[in-house]
């Protein structure tokens, strides 16, 4: 059998490796969507109307379709590769979130993005606006430096501006905000986030108790987000209650995208 040479070898192997990169970014560049969670307003509920909720509809960005999957359970699983992000259909301005999330991989990573433009810059593969931080409680053992333990700050919901969003932290960590109690459970159990949002203020709550949270944001209408970040991550139960909207320049206001 005629032996193949170690430059004919590494040829191959570097075709098959472009072939690899190339098909996974047409992956993650594949148009799908899917639905979770319900929305409402907050003149439908004052005023007693029933049966006005209308699905929420969420659109791919950077991720790709076998990574999201909503269950007959109601529960969306997501798989955390590769990292990005999907968005919701519309924008949002002020408004109240409901969503309970669970981690399945000890020190898993993930979030919720509000007010974002869901257009990811540069080498970043996620959006500016504020992220809502879903960190599992081992994170901190997980990625120690030199044994010492990452603050616990890290995993309880920090909240705070990126890709150029601005925020004023209410409990500074630097830029960030994070909750003056640790109320997260750990691999495997529910949490709560219960997150009102009005006119670049963000309040958040952690499994029933207020803990953190940001104001005078630069951008305060845009996309929610859901965030893929190298673990498994599964949501339920998800809500959003339309407030009346604010006064809000268009500076204010993340770039509408096409669809």
């Amino acid at each position: 059998m005629k032996k193949i040479s170690i430059n004919r070898k590494f040829a191959l192997l570097s075709v098959l490796l472009i072939i690899m990169i190339a098909y996974q970014a047409e992956a993650q560049n594949e148009a799908f969507e899917f639905e979770f969670g319900e929305e409402d307003t907050w003149e439908n509920l004052i005023s007693g109307k029933s049966g006005e909720e209308s699905t929420i509809k969420w659109i791919n960005v950077n991720t790709v379709k076998e990574g999201w999957t909503v269950g007959a359970d109601g529960v969306l699983v997501n798989l955390g590769h590769p990292i990005g992000v999907v968005r919701s259909e519309k924008q949002y301005e002020n408004f109240i979130l409901h969503v309970e999330w669970r981690h399945m991989e000890a020190g898993g990573n993930s979030g919720i993005f509000a007010w974002s433009g869901a257009d990811p810059k540069g080498k970043s593969p996620l959006p500016d606006g504020v992220e809502i931080q879903m960190l599992e409680l081992d994170w901190v053992n997980i990625n120690a430096k030199d044994g010492v333990q990452q603050p616990i700050a890290y995993v309880h919901g920090e909240v705070w501006g990126v890709g150029g969003v601005v925020t004023l932290p209410d409990n500074p960590r630097g830029e960030r905000s994070k909750s003056v109690e640790n109320r997260c459970k750990g691999k495997g159990e529910w949490n709560t986030y219960d997150v009102v949002c009005v006119d670049g203020v963000i309040k958040l709550s952690v499994n029933g108790k207020f803990v953190n949270g940001i104001s005078k944001s630069t951008q305060k209408k845009g996309y929610f987000c859901l965030e893929s970040e190298g673990a498994e991550i599964h949501f339920r139960n998800l809500k959003v209650i339309e407030l009346p909207p604010g006064v809000t320049s268009a500076e204010q206001i993340a770039p509408l995208l096409n669809k």
